[in-house]
């Protein structure tokens, strides 16, 4: 059936409500896949900085052992000045052997709350890629590897330690960058200090010439009178020749 085309005034509210609804639908579905991108593009960083610990294995001991490993896009000198603060801060001092961080006799309650001895070792990731870095963590008593017991509970509160170091290392990279730029700030400042001070200086040698020109030019002056006078003089004289 036909739709016929109504010039009352009801029927144009009608139609002209209609086109305001249908446009406000398309503006609020547009705003809908707006706000979905932008969260999406906040999220998408974020899943890509934070680490994720894994199980691995590393060579300890002069035998493969299991390790709860982890990456962190940083050079090794920063990922692992930051776990020895880290572990400073619960209370533990590092000692170093054969390429690893030792904490002997350590409680990390996160872990576990009976005594262990965590091993860690942190490594560039490769040849090429020297400002990433690999971390094992390797967690014994005595002469056992706890996570080849397959104890559950503590391999996941291993891997959750590891991961929650992702904050710690990036924040302590970020102090290391502003403290590496605000060394870069202090040397650019203390040169424009040297250039004003040599301001300053060439500023009062520029004076002092020019306070010397003005006597000069002073001198210039009197002396020029000096020989006008003495030019006199010796005019009178020659003049007293008797020819």
């Amino acid at each position: 059936m036909a739709v016929q085309k109504t010039n009352s005034p009801a029927g144009k509210a009608f139609f002209n409500g209609l086109a305001t609804d249908f446009s406000s639908l398309y503006l609020y579905k547009k705003l809908l896949m707006k706000n979905f991108w932008v969260s999406l593009l906040a999220i998408i960083p974020a899943m890509v900085v934070s680490a994720q610990s894994y199980e691995g294995s590393v060579q300890y001991d002069k035998k493969d052992q299991k390790a709860m490993v982890i990456e962190f896009p940083y050079s090794p000198s920063v990922v692992e000045d930051a776990i020895v603060d880290k572990m400073e801060k619960l209370g533990y001092k590092k000692k170093e052997s054969k390429g690893f961080l030792v904490y002997k006799n350590a409680v990390i309650r996160e872990i576990s709350s009976e005594p262990a001895d965590y091993m860690i070792k942190v490594e560039r990731k490769s040849r090429k890629e020297k400002d990433e870095s690999v971390v094992y963590l390797l967690m014994n008593r005595g002469d056992e590897n706890i996570m080849a017991r397959s104890d559950a509970f503590v391999n996941s509160n291993m891997k959750s330690f590891m991961n929650k170091m992702s904050p710690d290392v990036e924040a302590f990279n970020l102090e290391r960058e502003i403290q590496a730029q605000e060394a870069v700030v202090n040397k650019a400042e203390k040169k424009m200090k040297d250039l004003k001070e040599d301001q300053e200086s060439m500023e009062k040698k520029l004076k002092k010439l020019q306070d010397e020109l003005k006597d000069n030019a002073k001198s210039q002056e009197n002396q020029q009178k000096e020989v006008d006078n003495q030019k006199q003089i010796l005019d009178a004289m020659k003049g007293k020749r008797k020819s």
